[in-house]
């Protein structure tokens, strides 16, 4: 008989356990990059380096830009006379379209900077009067919003004139 001093060593766990457990803990990764590389939207820059056989100058691919902004802003105007965007809401989407257009083209992070800190930054002076004039009235100020027709105007402005 054994004395009641014995000890027995735990129980070890066999090392296909361990493999099972690193090739779970890898897939999870790889699920992961595949969702953020797949789910990304493109920019308009890389759409364009995608299509076949094409060799596009720099010019050409800035047109192609300011073209596609100009539809999206022709839209939201559109959008406004038709009545399905309530004024104020018109300007917020002529904001952030314009605020995006100018991060695009130059990789200036528009969409997160204030008017001031714009305004320190010495940027256009198409944006900086769209922002002041139009769309900052409009969104928040407590009145009536200023007209979108005129902000469609100023935003078109701002993409013609962006360097």
């Amino acid at each position: 008989m054994s004395a009641p001093d014995d000890l027995y060593p735990p129980t070890q766990y066999g090392g296909l356990w361990l493999l099972l457990a690193f090739g779970i803990i890898l897939l999870l990764v790889i699920a992961a990059i595949l969702l953020v590389v797949f789910t990304r939207p493109k920019r308009v820059a890389d759409a364009i380096a995608d299509e076949p056989d094409t060799q596009l100058t720099l010019p050409d691919v800035v047109a192609r830009l300011q073209g596609d902004y100009l539809h999206q802003i022709d839209a939201i105007e559109r959008g406004y006379h038709e009545r399905t965007l309530p004024p104020r809401e018109a300007n917020v989407q002529l904001s952030r379209l314009v605020r995006r257009y100018v991060n695009e083209y130059s990789g200036l992070e528009a969409p997160v900077l204030s008017l001031q800190d714009l305004q320190q930054l010495g940027v256009n002076p198409a944006l900086i009067d769209a922002l002041r004039r139009h769309y900052y009235p409009s969104i928040f100020r407590s009145g009536p919003p200023v007209d979108p027709v005129a902000g469609a105007e100023a935003a078109r402005t701002v993409v013609r004139s962006w360097r």
